[in-house]
């Protein structure tokens, strides 16, 4: 389930995201809610490489993109 305040990340949207995304960015790119993303994190059941940098959580985005079957980045250009 998805937090209703925020929708899924789009297929270009993925594409423009930082190195390392925030957990919030990931689970709505996961279309989870952040509590679940949480709770994945706590139970070593997350889909992907959970980097701790304090006292947050930072996901590599090739990590993410190939948690979601993204290998590549796209051959076309929306221009």
């Amino acid at each position: 389930m998805k937090d209703s305040a925020e929708g899924r990340l789009s297929f270009t949207e993925m594409f423009d995201l930082p190195v390392t995304v925030d957990l919030r960015t990931a689970a709505r790119a996961l279309g989870i809610a952040s509590t679940t993303a949480y709770r994945l994190i706590r139970d070593d059941e997350f889909p992907c490489l959970v980097l701790r940098v304090g006292r947050r959580y930072r996901i590599p985005t090739n990590e993410l993109m190939r948690a979601l079957g993204i290998e590549d980045r796209p051959l076309y250009s929306l221009d």
